[in-house]
């Protein structure tokens, strides 16, 4: 059984060498620059991020931030600025500027420039990195102070799926194939539970109690443990795919995790999302996204059926109310309700009797 398949193959290895400076240390991200002073940009990032990891920073996080890092370093390289202390705010805002015009060369993003969002989290990550520096005493002033993050956007979720999508989406996987058993399961949990990719990448067969409808996420997002419901059609999936499907994968005894790929091992994030796009080209679905998607209708759907916003906030782990608050302005559904019950223009026995008053209006009087 080719779990992953081809490109499935191709994205693992783009995804592991991506991953690469978190795993095999800082010094290989930094071995292009130049280390001749103490304060080189080089050395300071190394500190930074081993300082972060002491904190107990996540993986993810560091990964994000020596990316970040890096494109300022080639930057400045660029321009003979290889010391934190030749760093000046001018600097930085000439490096903000050029951020903002930034075509990104490879990947399926290639030839779009970053998002605001992207570059608000690579200027946030100079800020902090330079404040750490001035706290250290490397630099005696902080060039990053004054600099202002882009504005942010306040943008809607993606569009969620209505329930006739969502079947159309669930009848992809062929269930004659162990592999499109598990595919189902995996759409199942993904849209009952809200669960982030890499959530669902690493829920372990232990985290799941079927008796109770529950499902245990280890080191969510900020690496924080929750206890979201599963609800009993995705139990059911998962009890058949454990009965079914998952003996046949597994070919180390030892590997605990639900969902393993064809080829005996976890999923890989970005795989899981190649394949979950894959499955809404199949089912003919024009909207965009993947596994977000369905997390984005997990609480749309809640919403609408008349969740609490709190328990919604539980469910998919947001740390403050107002990210979650976001999808009260995506369920439509109520809003049409109100406005077709209250107002004047929406109720539609209204409108038939005023079209009905105007033709009588414009009849012709019988002589």
């Amino acid at each position: 059984m080719g779990g992953h398949g081809k490109r499935g193959l191709e994205v693992l290895a783009w995804f592991r060498k991506r991953a690469w400076p978190a795993r095999l240390g800082e010094d290989r991200f930094t071995k292009d620059f130049s280390r001749a002073a103490t304060d080189s940009l080089a050395v300071c990032a190394e500190d930074w991020i081993a300082a972060l990891r002491a904190r107990n920073y996540s993986e993810t996080t560091l990964i994000s931030r020596l990316f970040g890092l890096r494109k300022f370093m080639l930057w400045a390289q660029e321009r003979d600025v290889t010391r934190a202390s030749e760093v000046t705010r001018p600097v930085l805002e000439t490096y903000q500027r050029w951020l903002s015009r930034y075509v990104q060369p490879d990947g399926h993003n290639k030839g779009k420039r970053l998002g605001w969002s992207t570059q608000r989290e690579q200027i946030s990550s100079l800020r902090d990195w330079f404040r750490w520096l001035t706290r250290q005493n490397v630099i005696m002033h902080n060039p990053a102070s004054e600099i202002e993050l882009p504005r942010p956007e306040k943008r809607l979720p993606a569009t969620s799926l209505t329930r006739e999508e969502l079947e159309k989406l669930f009848a992809v996987p062929d269930l004659n194939d162990p592999l499109g058993v598990r595919d189902r399961a995996m759409l199942e949990v993904l849209y009952a539970t809200g669960l982030r990719r890499a959530e669902l990448t690493r829920v372990a067969c232990s985290d799941v109690n079927l008796e109770r409808g529950t499902l245990t996420v280890r080191q969510g997002k900020g690496k924080k443990d929750r206890v979201v419901a599963l609800g009993a059609r995705a139990a059911g999936w998962i009890a058949r795919y454990l009965a079914e499907v998952r003996p046949l994968l597994q070919l180390d005894p030892r590997e605990q995790t639900l969902f393993l790929s064809g080829l005996g091992t976890a999923f890989v994030p970005d795989v899981l999302s190649h394949l979950t796009t894959k499955w809404m080209r199949a089912a003919g679905l024009a909207k965009r996204g993947s596994c977000h998607l369905l997390r984005h209708t997990c609480a749309t759907h809640m919403l609408e059926g008349g969740a609490d916003i709190r328990f919604i906030q539980q469910q998919l782990g947001h740390e403050c109310l107002e990210t979650t608050a976001i999808y009260t302005q995506v369920t439509i559904a109520q809003l049409l309700e109100v406005h077709a019950r209250c107002h004047p223009s929406g109720k539609a026995e209204n409108l038939a009797e005023k079209q009905g008053e105007k033709a009588g209006e414009n009849a012709p009087e019988k002589s």
